[in-house]
């Protein structure tokens, strides 16, 4: 494991994204992948799998909606590797969690304003 992207409990911070989106998460030791393509985080993903080890992923936007075998798997499976998304750097206003859709679903299209 790599012990400096070990966050609280022991699991790994791994950031994949524009390089100066995850330049800042490298300066606190997270595990980056810099100018990751989509091939990049299923191989990431797969190896997380394979490891066993416990991880949050974050991904810049593009990254997480892009798909592929590993990260749709975890999204479906849940558990021990967290996968969350990151706003784009240049267009963080722009940048919309998809929670949002379940939250104005269950409180109404008012709720978030």
């Amino acid at each position: 494991m790599n012990r400096e992207s070990d966050v609280a409990g022991g699991a790994r911070l791994v950031v994949l994204g524009s390089a100066g989106l995850v330049e800042g998460f490298s300066l606190i030791g997270a595990e980056v992948h810099a100018d990751a393509d989509p091939a990049k985080v299923d191989e990431v993903l797969g190896q997380l799998v394979k490891s066993g080890d416990e991880a949050l992923v974050l991904l810049e936007t593009h990254l997480a909606h892009a798909g592929g075998h590993w990260l749709d798997r975890l999204r479906d499976e849940g558990g021990r590797i967290v996968v969350t998304e990151l706003p784009p750097l240049a267009a963080p206003h722009d940048y919309a969690p998809a929670v949002d859709d379940v939250v104005r679903a269950v409180l109404g299209p008012e709720a978030l304003k």
